[in-house]
């Protein structure tokens, strides 16, 4: 399985003409790097603001969701599951006049953020973010979604580089309890008379959902419906080299299957944790992998806690497991 960039790695690469820099002195445009900065200060602006500004798109925060509840979910939400919502709890409460603050795959138009009429947040989880710190770039939205006039939408920027954190908002003992949904028409509480805008996007966003469980067995596994095949996609909390030593035990072993015509196919790396993916037959529903996931769970924990060297036939597996990786961040 080849490498790939994804797209939140691809957007970090580019700076867009509008984007801006903060600064001692407060925001300053972005300009050419040999110009003189706009603060006054006589400095080319790679000298200056620039170089802060470059800092913060370049610098890649290896995992932004470590130390947030639900570290696996917060990763298998962002990079696979098409719709879901969870209801977030903050560290000093909710301010007065927000009566929730909700976390959703994707927002109707894109859109990073959304104060509702009635005072709730929705906070977007799936968009591009302009830095390489998404917990950093979440937070700011956030921030500025629960201070926002009520209806209004949040539109996307640069956070500042010492602004706080995911992991300073949120309570990091809150439940992160993950809702799966088959559509999107959580975005708006009357889809029927929404805006002819929000409405497109949503039967855009419909069409494109692919069938999607959470399993309730297990932590952080996700079943998915595709034409061919189904799959499951399972994001674990451990460190990809013992992982994938664990892994590598049970495939030599051939006990890595979840029931007759399944196989584990590779894995994905994402935000610092390893995602293992099997294919399953078309016939295999989310409910049919429920018992065969339990037990893997269980062979998977004494493969974990295993500190044997591995065998020939384990470290030809472990090559295979290793070459069939896919980074999507």
């Amino acid at each position: 399985m080849a490498k790939k960039r994804s797209q939140t790695q691809a957007k970090k690469a580019q700076i867009t003409n509008g984007a801006r820099a903060t600064g001692a002195e407060g925001d300053v445009p972005v300009v050419g790097a040999r110009e003189p900065c706009p603060c006054g200060s006589g400095r080319r602006y790679k000298a200056c603001h620039g170089r802060a500004a470059a800092h913060a798109v370049t610098e890649l925060v290896h995992r932004p969701f470590e130390g947030l509840a639900g570290e696996a979910d917060w990763i298998a939400l962002r990079e696979l599951v098409p719709a879901a919502t969870v209801e977030l709890t903050l560290k000093d409460g909710l301010p007065e006049g927000v009566p929730s603050v909700t976390l959703a795959t994707v927002l109707p138009m894109a859109w990073p953020a959304l104060r509702r009429d009635d005072g709730s947040v929705l906070l977007g989880l799936q968009n591009d973010t302009p830095s390489g710190d998404i917990s950093r770039d979440l937070a700011d939205t956030l921030q500025r979604a629960l201070t926002a006039e009520p209806g209004t939408p949040i539109q996307g920027r640069r956070a500042p580089s010492d602004g706080p954190r995911l992991q300073d908002l949120l309570d990091p003992k809150g439940p992160f309890e993950p809702v799966v949904h088959s559509g999107f028409e959580f975005w708006v509480p009357d889809s029927e008379n929404t805006s002819p805008e929000v409405a497109a996007s949503l039967e855009r966003a419909n069409a494109a959902a692919i069938p999607t469980v959470k399993l309730a067995g297990v932590d952080a596994a996700y079943w998915c419906e595709t034409p061919e095949k189904n799959h499951l996609r399972w994001v674990m909390p451990y460190p990809e080299e013992q992982l994938i030593d664990a892994l590598a035990r049970l495939h030599a072993a051939g006990a890595t299957g979840l029931g007759e015509g399944t196989r584990l196919v590779g894995s994905f790396r994402a935000h610092g944790l390893t995602v293992p993916v099997w294919d399953l037959p078309s016939g295999v529903s989310a409910e049919d992998v429920e018992k065969p996931a339990a037990e893997f769970a269980e062979r998977f924990a004494g493969a974990l806690a295993s500190d044997a060297p591995l065998t020939a036939d384990e470290r030809r597996a472990r090559g295979g497991l290793t070459n069939r990786q896919v980074t999507l961040s």
